[in-house]
């Protein structure tokens, strides 16, 4: 008789599958990339999840977070997150955290007790400070770069950090990661050449927002996934 992961199995085997419900992976940032590695994850078998955000589902994530539904406006990210887990995987041991990972919030996880962690968070401030307490913990990490202004999702690469090109995110993190002696950092990137978007201004910001598709986030979010799930079974 067939269970949930009956097919995975068929696939990875049955002691790749039980490493992955042994581990505990943290996925901050539950957006248009994070969503979909946190669908992916648990419907990988993952026994525990961490999931933070601090942002409240808006209708302009309807074109692209699987998390946003007409029913979950208004509601916040982590939580929606950690229901739709719970109704994949019931036994998955998930967390919610309606958290901003920032300097003085990052002392409430300890890395150490993490196999893997996911950042799929949009500042570079954040995104540094991540790199940071991974390195330090020892805890392998994997880390979005821009999926903004895109259109092509089968442009996405899997490399270090110092190996990216063309991502004007990721040659912002080049520079930065070099400051702070970060040495490694796996990310997945964009080699589309960014697309210049309607000239969209949020009110009281001079930022412009970049402009986004459903089917790209997404394919960085299940590429970052099937990273995870390949360095778990590997170790």
């Amino acid at each position: 008789m067939e269970d949930r992961f009956s097919r995975t199995e068929l696939l990875l085997g049955p002691e790749a599958v039980e490493r992955l419900g042994k581990a505990h992976v943290a996925v901050f940032g539950l957006g248009g990339v994070g969503g979909y590695v946190v669908e992916a994850l648990a419907r990988c078998g993952i026994g525990a999840l961490d999931l933070i955000d601090h942002d409240t589902i808006s209708e302009s994530n309807l074109n692209r977070q699987i998390l946003a539904t007409v029913e979950t406006i208004g509601k916040a990210k982590a939580d929606v997150a950690a229901a739709r887990v719970r109704s994949i995987a019931p036994e998955c041991q998930v967390q919610a955290f309606k958290t901003l990972y920032l300097p003085d919030t990052a002392g409430q996880f300890d890395f150490a007790q993490y196999d893997y962690i996911v950042d799929a968070i949009d500042t570079v401030t954040a995104k540094l400070l991540l790199a940071e307490q991974a390195q330090a913990a020892g805890t392998p990490i994997i880390a979005s770069m821009g999926t903004g202004n895109k259109l092509d999702p089968t442009a996405f690469r899997v490399a270090d950090i110092y190996e990216t090109s063309i991502c004007p995110l990721a040659r912002i993190m080049r520079k930065e990661c070099r400051k702070r002696g970060i040495e490694h950092l796996k990310v997945v990137y964009s080699e589309e050449e960014p697309l210049m978007p309607q000239e969209i201004i949020k009110e009281g910001s001079r930022r412009a927002l970049p402009g986004s598709v459903s089917f790209v986030p997404s394919a960085a979010g299940l590429i970052i996934a099937g990273e995870v799930i390949k360095d778990l079974i590997r170790e």
